[in-house]
């Protein structure tokens, strides 16, 4: 039965997040209400407040999902795999599929809406912490010992909203699958010798 309820509270959580992104690609985000997202997906406004705080966050609720999805594909994967082998397997696994063409045009407006950047940060920085401990426990370390797992998640995090922005905004996209092989490269090979003067 539990199991059931989640689904149901998923897809409630769901329907509200879609509501207000499309909405909010329709009219803007000042011009949209709470209450007009919870008339569009068909619940109550103390419904919508059981499972967002405001607008702003509902709007970001795909990308949070999408980052707790890779999260956890991450966290799945075998054990003594490499950890940036595993990220490429963890990404290529949950980002291609989670923006299809009709996401990319939202995902491009909401570039543009400046108020959802600091949603979208402290909604990063959640799925941050969480990287980090999943990459202490594959690696053996103590995050409150050795910074690696931290900054590791900190760098993947950033550089993963890089590379999708700028895939967002490129006039001619590759395949964002081929993107995340060369950020997975530039991880690895580190940045120092890139420009040698």
């Amino acid at each position: 039965m539990s199991g059931l309820r989640e689904r149901k509270k998923l897809a409630t959580r769901t329907a509200l997040a879609d509501a207000a992104l499309r909405l909010c690609v329709e009219h803007g985000l000042d011009g949209v209400t709470v209450e007009q997202v919870a008339n569009e997906a068909g619940v109550s406004l103390r419904t919508f407040f059981n499972y967002f705080s405001s607008k702003e966050e509902a709007v970001v609720a795909g990308d949070v999902a999408t980052a707790a999805a890779f999260v956890q594909a991450f966290a799945g994967r075998p054990a003594g795999e490499p950890v940036l082998r595993a990220l490429h397997a963890a990404l290529i696994d949950v980002v291609p599929e989670r923006i299809d063409p009709e996401r990319v045009a939202q995902l491009r407006v909401l570039r543009r809406t400046p108020a959802l950047l600091p949603h979208q940060v402290a909604a990063f920085t959640v799925q941050e912490r969480e990287l980090a401990a999943v990459v202490a426990a594959r690696v053996g370390v103590d995050p409150a010992a050795d910074l690696y797992p931290m900054m590791f998640a900190a760098a993947v995090m950033a550089t993963l909203r890089v590379v999708v922005g700028w895939w967002l905004d490129a006039a001619e996209r590759p395949q964002l699958s081929d993107l995340i092989g060369v950020m997975i490269d530039r991880l690895d090979a580190g940045f120092a010798d890139r420009f040698p003067h």
